[in-house]
């Protein structure tokens, strides 16, 4: 029996979604970068990539942790500079976490051997079937089921 298209894209987000596929890639991606960069504390770069300054309960619902694996992963990259906290400008009493240029080099550093592993993933690919599939998938993520409201 053939799987509909919804339940084929089902399963192939599971595989993509995985704990395990993500450590093996953020692994892949952080070697190299220093000992506070790991597949640990890359959710957490990422993370304020995206955000910027934020609290640790902020940034816990951002990437699926809870507020005090934010903070001892936070604590790593502000010991290798990474990382800094600052105070919020909006409530005095709470601290923002907020990447340092050093933490911004190493999220571009990232994004490019990211970037380099996908090119290379799709190299194999026909270019036309390539764009097709970036450009679906962009339209997936914008417009489909996991659309923010």
């Amino acid at each position: 029996m053939e799987l509909s298209t919804g339940h084929e894209v089902a399963d192939a987000l599971g595989l993509l979604l995985r704990r395990s596929t993500r450590a093996n890639l953020y692994a892949d991606l952080t070697e190299g970068l220093g000992p506070a960069v790991d597949d640990v504390t890359y959710p957490v770069l990422s993370g304020l990539a995206r955000t910027g300054p934020c609290s640790a309960a902020d940034l816990a619902g951002e990437i699926g942790l809870d507020r005090s694996g934010v903070s001892r992963r936070a604590s790593r990259l502000e010991e290798a500079g990474l990382v800094r906290r600052e105070p919020d400008p909006e409530d005095r009493r709470a601290v923002l976490l907020a990447l340092t240029d050093a933490g911004s080099d190493c999220v571009r550093e990232l994004r490019e051997r990211l970037a380099a592993r996908l090119e290379a993933a799709l190299a194999q690919w026909p270019a036309d079937e390539a764009r097709i599939f970036a450009r679906g998938l962009r339209r997936f993520v914008e417009d489909g089921p996991f659309t923010e409201a």
